[in-house]
């Protein structure tokens, strides 16, 4: 509450920093112990003399505590202070020592304010009472802060006194005062006393503060006092005021409040409304419990509202007036229930007409607060109800009733402009109350469809989401009851008026009945099915292909009926066999019933009962299965379903028991050790094994294991890599048996993988290392040496074509760090024994040299906390050294390795390390230089933006500088283009806040807030913009009637929005220059750019470390089921730079004509005659171009004529 009250005094005194430090004048001040004023401290350079008189003053009270021997503690300050206070005189001086007080006082313990609030208050208000008609406010502000803290800081009992609500009472005086800083000064003190008062928060709080009786009295007593006299600021002040303590006030209080509130509504002066309408929302929005707002008062409220309802072409009030209401409702549904619903009636049809006014945020606000309420106040109770007619008339279902016909009332046409609401509406009254209230709404349901089918209806997008969520709260059965589908299969004609139903069935059905889809759309589906081979039989295979699709789309509903059903145990075995069937003999279906089964075990199996019916299956669904995937298409055909077919398998294994699943996996054991397999057929069965593996028993597992292991030598790479994929599955698997398999087989298995290295191919290498990951997982400290010799397979994978096995091999590599640490209490004995091993790569080969280096790059990135200083410095030693190196493949590492350092390490060391980096990096010869300029660039820029630009300058040689430049330029360009687009943002953001000022209630009150901060400079100009604010204008009778006053809805035709002619200017949502051109920006590409710009460095750095792949974008295949070397399309693209390089060069102008043998030109048959375009550029008439021009034109001409001089030549010869 009191930080506003802080900072306005930096408003007021309009500061000056300089970076000239000042502060060494004021030795109280720079070591002062007490850490109250460190926010004094930053003052020392300030050229303020309010902020000098400040430092002088804590430097003074400083000197004197340290002088009688104090410890400096808040107390100790508190009561120099307040001795200070007492002694000076000019209005500096008691501005800086109250502003000191306002630090010092809430650290001060609550018994001292206690003891001394008889003093200090009085203190208080003497100050106050002599400062409040100065012309400077800045004490008398601080001091008002200091007393709310004081009262504050009482306890219960000293509440009870008289002196006490006297002292309070002086500051209330103040909510009024004729300076704005002063009376917010006030305000904030008022509203932090009755809510942060500390015995508030105590166990034996009392529910309401003692003085909100008399804070409420108060201002009903100003507001009565003011009443609705022509400027009522005091009334605004109390008003707002009020916002804020209504919550607080008891019962009694707020019921009067209210009352007064109401009364000065009715003075049609619209500033004091706003203010009024939001006080209201400020009590609901608060919802505070029955001791200060029972329902019975609530309601009273709401139905009083009515009376004030503004017209709705009245934008500003009618937006606040439903707003308050939306709250009022919301509030009361939660105090109670049924008398809520009770008023929702009302609220509806007022919210409803709202629908026809011609303000499209009026439109979009009541649409809005009619969803509000359904989503907080109908939802919660419709579970309550019980069995519903078609037309109820009482009780919780009546209202509901009254409710959607009120809404209903909407799809008329009258209210043709806003039906895109009124559909959103039902769409949310749909999905709140369907399900129970269905029998009342199936004629909306058929109202809706002949909508639909109407000409011209424009808003089918709209319609259809509204039946779709019919459709998931009250199930397809009841919608079709309503809306019958009139499809038969039996049509003359393919005409199907009602088949848009079918897309909007299948994208939004779930948590229905499984029974429906099998007793009404599979049999339709067979009709249509039967329908279509007829008319093929008849030769009319346009009408077949018809009926082919739409049977095609009716079992596309499948898989929405498969989300949570309901009656999972007793229908799937009625469908069971017929998707048997549709999977194996019906390739058109194959995808669709595929992901049914899919959708049915995840989505739908959440009880125990219905894995069990579905698990009860797959001695029959898996066998089909298996036998679909592991049929060879004809011809390439088929190819596609091969993926979905093994997910449904992976699917339905993790409900199959054990005992099925190893089965069948020694059967495809069996069949893979069959000689006559092809290799499609033996891939098959390893992906079948690698999807059954993780599920099956243990002495499974040990056969399947035996019988791969040929295969990981194998030198046809596929089978390899399957194999591999089967060990990684075995060894990543969460089931009991697979850890028991690798604890048994721990030692074969690292042989196996050891003894295999050799063999591994490239493709196995992703898999194989995979298996690696999950085997360290599982290794104690026994197994290092094991660890040892798999590091440097694990560094030269690094190395890799293929960025998965990249990938995981970076992974290993901070797997086997962990391990290291895991095995050793000493961390950075365990890292420099990892690291040991690791340097031995560097003197290999030259590739070897690269690949440690990028190892080095992961570790320091992952492990840098567990390392000492000494060995980052010796690798950053090390791979400046290699910096020198003439082999591009070990600079590149180098200089990645460079570019984590500099992102990650502390400045310090890079700061201790600078020279020696940027020497090395300087001196890469010209060659290299050339070749890595992009990346140099990039570590330059990292290096100015944290060393700055004159340092990296002298640390580099002269022929850096140049680059050094463009990157200085570069840099103040993008700053300068960020700086500038982010002004234009803010520009953009702030005129559509002022365009849609009044969406919110805290708008409404912008006009009285301009108001009130208006100080007494304003011109007149501002004068006179301030009363326009304030007009109203008087709606005149319709037609030629006369305004009738004593109409209780008089007050409607008194509007704050100046009614305007009708405007036939039609709007776009498109901005224009100055000349009223239209500016039409590409969303995507707009969105594509700033995507591309964020976390740019950051991304840069995942790459370096492998993290992030280099070619991120690239399509990702899936892990499991690529075949490396079956059914793989070329894709390469003829480049380089040899005969195939493109050609992008443009043909010359002319070459169409030329002939192949001779020269000159020839005439082409079926075009004209020769001739060459030259196009008329603007730019040509340039005078300093001119003699370029000539020269061109020049050439021309003596082509030209040396070509009429040849021909001519050869045309003599002919004749002789």
């Amino acid at each position: 509450m009191q930080k506003k009250s802080e900072d306005a005094m930096e408003d007021e005194e309009e500061m000056a920093i300089t970076e000239k430090s000042g502060g060494s004048f004021l030795s109280g001040v720079s070591d002062c112990t007490n850490v109250t004023f460190g926010k004094v401290q930053r003052y020392w350079a300030s050229n303020s003399a309010a902020h000098k008189e400040i430092c002088a003053v804590l430097a003074a009270v400083t000197e004197v505590i340290r002088s009688q021997g104090g410890k400096e503690t808040e107390t100790e300050y508190f009561a120099a202070l307040m001795t200070t206070l007492e002694a000076v005189e000019s209005p500096e001086s008691l501005a800086a020592v109250a502003y000191l007080l306002n630090l010092v006082l809430k650290r001060v313990p609550g018994p001292v304010l206690i003891k001394k609030f008889s003093d200090t208050s009085k203190a208080f208000m003497d100050i106050m009472a002599s400062q409040a008609t100065c012309g400077s406010t800045c004490a008398v502000r601080w001091i008002i802060s200091c007393l709310a803290v004081l009262l504050r800081k009482q306890d219960l009992t000293t509440w009870s006194y008289p002196s006490t609500m006297q002292v309070y009472h002086g500051l209330l005086s103040f909510t009024v005062h004729v300076k704005p800083k002063v009376r917010k000064a006030a305000q904030l003190g008022i509203c932090s006393v009755l809510k942060g008062s500390e015995f508030m928060f105590g166990e034996s709080a009392p529910k309401h503060h003692p003085a909100t009786m008399t804070t409420a009295k108060f201002c009903i007593q100003e507001i009565e006092k003011s009443g609705g006299n022509k400027e009522a600021t005091t009334t605004l002040h109390m008003l707002t005021l009020l916002k804020e303590l209504l919550p607080c006030f008891p019962l009694s209080m707020v019921k009067s409040c209210c009352e007064t509130l109401l009364k000065v509504m009715t003075l049609s002066n619209l500033l004091i409304t706003a203010c009024a309408m939001q006080a209201f929302h400020g009590l609901f929005q608060a919802c505070p419990n029955t001791s200060t707002l029972t329902g019975e008062l609530n309601a009273q409220i709401i139905t009083a509202l009515y009376d004030y309802l503004p017209s709705e072409n009245d934008l500003q009030p009618m937006l606040a007036w439903l707003a308050v209401m939306e709250k009022a409702h919301i509030n009361l549904v939660k105090l109670q229930n049924e008398l809520c619903l009770g008023h929702l009636p009302r609220m509806f049809l007022t919210s409803v007409n709202c629908l026809l006014s011609p303000h499209q945020q009026v439109v979009s606000a009541a649409s809005q607060t009619l969803k509000s309420l359904l989503t907080e106040c109908v939802a919660p109770h419709v579970v309550d109800i019980g069995t519903i007619s078609s037309s109820p008339s009482s009780g919780t279902a009546g209202h509901i009733c009254k409710m959607f016909r009120l809404v209903e009332e909407g799809l008329t046409y009258k209210f043709h402009s806003s039906w895109a609401y009124v559909l959103q509406v039902l769409q949310s009254f749909f999905e709140v109350a369907g399900k129970k209230c269905h029998p009342f709404m199936r004629q909306c349901l058929q109202t809706l469809a002949d909508l639909r089918s109407s000409a011209h209806f424009s808003y089918t997008a709209e319609l259809d989401r509204a039946i779709g969520a019919a459709v998931e709260s009250m199930g397809p059965e009841v919608v079709l009851k309503a809306i019958p589908l009139q499809i038969d299969g039996t049509e003359d004609t393919c005409d199907f008026p009602r088949s848009w139903l079918v897309p909007v069935i299948r994208d939004n059905v779930k948590n229905t009945e499984l029974t429906f889809f099998i007793k009404y759309f599979l049999p339709l589906a067979a009709k249509l099915k039967n329908r279509a081979g007829e008319l093929t039989q008849d030769g009319r295979n346009l009408e077949a292909k018809i009926y082919e699709t739409l049977q095609w789309q009716i079992w596309t509903m499948l898989p929405g009926f498969c989300i949570k059903p309901t009656d999972v145990v007793d229908s799937f075995k009625g469908i069971a066999r017929t998707l048997g069937m549709a999977i194996n003999d019906r390739p058109d279906l194959r995808l669709t019933v595929c992901q049914a089964l899919r959708t049915l075990i995840y989505k739908g199996c959440e009880a125990d009962a219905d894995k069990a019916e579905i698990g009860r299956f797959a001695k029959n669904f898996l066998p089909i299965l298996f036998n679909v995937y592991s049929q060879e298409p004809e011809g390439g055909k088929g190819a596609s379903y091969k993926l979905s077919v093994l997910d449904t398998i992976k699917a339905y294994l993790t409900i199959t028991d054990q005992q099925m699943v190893s089965g069948f996996m020694d059967k495809a054991s069996v069949k893979l050790k069959e000689t006559e397999n092809t290799e499609f057929m033996r891939l098959s069965m390893l992906d079948l094994i690698v999807a059954m593996a993780p599920y099956a028993d243990e002495p499974s597992m040990t056969t399947i294991y035996n019988t791969i292991l040929p295969y990981l030598e194998d030198k046809n790479h596929s089978l390899q890599k399957k194999a591999y994929r089967v060990l990684e599955e075995i060894c990543a698997g969460e089931q009991p048996s697979c850890k028991e398999f690798v604890n048994k087989n721990l030692e074969n298995l690292k042989i196996t993988l050891l003894t295999s290295l050799k063999s591994a191919s490239s493709p196995a290498k992703r898999p194989r290392l995979k298996c690696l990951i999950h085997i360290i997982k599982q290794l104690t400290e026994d197994h290092e040496e094991f660890i040892n010799s798999v590091i440097p397979e694990v560094m030269i994978c690094t190395k890799e074509v293929s960025a998965g096995a990249r990938k995981n091999a970076y992974t290993l590599i901070a797997e086997i760090g962990h391990a290291f640490l895991r095995f050793s209490q000493d961390q950075k004995e365990a890292m420099e024994r990892y690291l040991a091993v690791v340097y031995t790569g560097l003197i290999g080969s030259v590739t070897m040299i690269s690949c440690t280096v990028l190892t080095l790059t992961r570790l320091l990135f992952e492990f840098k906390d567990h390392m000492s200083v000494e060995v980052i410095e010796h690798l950053l030693e090390n791979v400046c050294l290699l910096l020198s190196s003439r082999t591009r493949e070990v600079v590149k590492a180098a200089l990645g390795f460079i570019k984590v350092v500099i992102f990650i390490m502390d400045l310090k060391i890079l700061s201790k390390h600078l020279q020696m980096m940027i020497e090395a990096i300087g001196n890469i010869n010209s060659d290299m230089r050339r070749h890595f300029r992009t990346k140099l660039k990039n570590i330059f820029t990292k290096f100015i933006r944290k060393f700055g630009f004159e340092m990296v300058k002298s640390m580099l040689p002269e022929e850096y500088h140049k680059v050094l430049l463009n990157i200085r330029k570069a840099e103040a360009r993008n700053k300068k283009q960020k700086a500038l687009k982010q002004a234009a943002t803010e520009g953009e953001e702030d005129l559509e806040t002022r365009k849609l000022k009044g969406d919110s209630i805290e708008d409404i009150l912008a006009d009285t807030d301009e108001e009130d901060e208006v100080e007494e400079k304003r011109t007149k100009q501002q004068r006179k913009q301030t009363r326009q604010k304030a007009q109203a204008w008087l709606k005149e009778g319709e037609e030629d009637e006369p305004l009738n006053f004593l109409d209780p809805k008089a007050s409607q035709r008194v509007l704050a929005t100046r009614p305007e002619g009708k405007n036939t200017k039609v709007k776009h949502d498109f901005k224009t220059t100055s000349d009223g051109r239209l500016i039409i920006q590409d969303d995507e590409v707009e969105e594509k750019k700033s995507k591309a710009a964020v976390d740019e460095e950051m991304a840069d750095l995942m790459q370096e470390v492998g993290l992030k792949s280099k070619k991120a974008q690239k399509k990702r295949f899936r892990d499991d089921n690529d075949d490396d070397d079956t059914d793989r399309k070329l894709q390469y693209k003829a480049g380089g730079s040899g005969i195939h390089r493109p050609i992008s060069k443009k043909p010359e102008i002319g070459t169409d004509y030329k002939s192949k043998k001779g020269k000159g030109d020839v005439k082409q048959k079926g075009k004209h005659d020769p001739y060459a375009y030259f196009p008329l550029n603007k730019a040509k008439l340039n005078r300093r171009k001119k003699a370029k021009m000539q020269g061109t034109f020049k050439g021309l001409v003596k082509a030209a004529q040396r070509g009429a001089q040849s021909g001519l030549k050869k045309k003599k010869e002919r004749r002789f």
